[in-house]
């Protein structure tokens, strides 16, 4: 179990490259980024329906990718697939540097609390599987990385409170019992706090 969420996490931490791309290396392009967001989207909503829909090709799946799956990505779509979809939303209706903000936040809030809260999560609270720790990990991480990220204009005057707003938004959404993936709940959650936060500060 460990393993397989220890794989699943470096490949997720992994999608950092979509916001820091869209930053540094597409200078904020939302044209070109939702583009190839939207293209990379197609492509594994085809692969995913091939999968329900052709067993032979399921297996093959199941084989190269079994390890990282979780038991209900079998049956449903992947978090790789809820990932595409929330960046590429995140893209068309939010400010570029509050989407990219709230895509990292998914890659990083979300590793940390699993990381720190499977190896050393003690404290469970709120009735729930998830850890203090783990939910600290989110925080901070996402925290940290806000501080960085948003100090810069047009928030320059206001970066410390859409940091402090979208991380703990971040760590209220991985924390959420709402039956939706936490590739959509946390960049969803997170932008919407940030950006209403922009609007009144």
């Amino acid at each position: 179990m460990k393993l397989s969420e220890t794989l699943r996490k470096s490949i997720h931490i992994s999608s950092l490259i979509i916001p820091i791309s869209y930053r540094y290396l597409m200078g904020f392009n939302r044209r070109l980024v939702f583009s190839l967001l939207l293209l990379a989207f197609t492509v594994s909503i085809i692969i995913e329906f091939h999968r329900f829909w052709q067993k032979g090709f399921r297996k093959t799946f199941n084989r190269m990718f079994g390890l990282i799956l979780r038991r209900h990505e079998r049956k449903d779509f992947t978090g790789a697939t809820y990932l595409l979809f929330s960046g590429m939303i995140c893209v068309a209706f939010l400010e570029p540097l509050i989407a990219s903000c709230a895509m990292a936040y998914l890659s990083i809030g979300d590793t940390f609390a699993a990381m720190v809260g499977m190896n050393f999560g003690k404290r469970k609270f709120l009735g729930l599987s998830k850890s203090l720790e783990g939910s600290l990990a989110c925080f901070v991480s996402c925290l940290v990385f806000g501080l960085l990220w948003l100090n810069s204009s047009p928030y320059q005057s206001s970066f410390i409170a859409l940091a402090l707003g979208g991380s703990l938004a971040a760590t209220l959404a991985e924390l959420w019992r709402l039956p939706l993936d936490d590739n959509l709940k946390i960049p969803f959650v997170s932008g919407l706090v940030m950006t209403g936060l922009s609007i009144i500060i």
